[in-house]
């Protein structure tokens, strides 16, 4: 089974109460380019990410909000920073990494920074013709000049999901992977 690639760079996801104390009460985000997941976009707005005296600005928001702020980086974005964030599938804060956000009109420090798992989005439909379920961990053989087999992705399950691979930064440049080259679940 062949699936696009997309390549997931560092992104935050705010809840709302944090938009509020980074942009301002009732502050509206701005769609700056839709996402392939559905509902999902990347915003016009962006925050700086910072730990001791470490600083990487302009990590995009993608929205909407959630319930709880979530930070995605990479291994080298870590090491950069000074943190040791879990390896965790999005939404799974247990043991995240404290970083402090600083936005337009405020700073913060949460608990929140992980460097996500590989995974595949897959819609119900597809799941179920392919015989996969929400959890499952998948091999997935890449292509091209320095191709390779990547362990340990999970299958993400949801019917607002379009079929696509997301690797992190790391990852894509280990491989000289683009967004929508072709990799194949085996």
């Amino acid at each position: 089974m062949e699936v696009k690639i997309g390549v997931s760079n560092r992104h935050i996801h705010l809840s709302r109460e944090d938009l509020s104390l980074l942009f301002g009460d009732d502050y509206k985000l701005n769609i700056m380019k839709p996402l392939s997941q559905r509902e999902n976009f990347s915003c016009v707005e962006v925050v700086s990410i910072e730990n001791n005296g470490k600083v990487i600005n302009d990590v995009r928001i993608v929205a909407p909000c959630r319930e709880k702020t979530q930070l995605e980086i990479s291994k080298t974005d870590a090491y950069f920073l000074g943190i040791n964030p879990p390896y965790k599938n999005s939404g799974d804060l247990d043991g995240a990494q404290d970083i402090t956000i600083r936005g337009p009109q405020g700073v913060i420090r949460r608990k929140c920074a992980i460097i996500a798992n590989r995974h595949i989005h897959m819609n119900s439909k597809d799941a179920r013709k392919l015989g996969y379920k929400n959890g499952d961990i998948v091999k997935v053989q890449l292509f091209g000049i320095k191709g390779g087999v990547l362990d340990n992705v999970y299958i993400r399950v949801s019917d607002n999901f379009n079929l696509e691979l997301h690797l992190d930064l790391d990852d894509t440049n280990a491989h000289l992977l683009s967004n929508g080259d072709i990799a194949k679940i085996i």
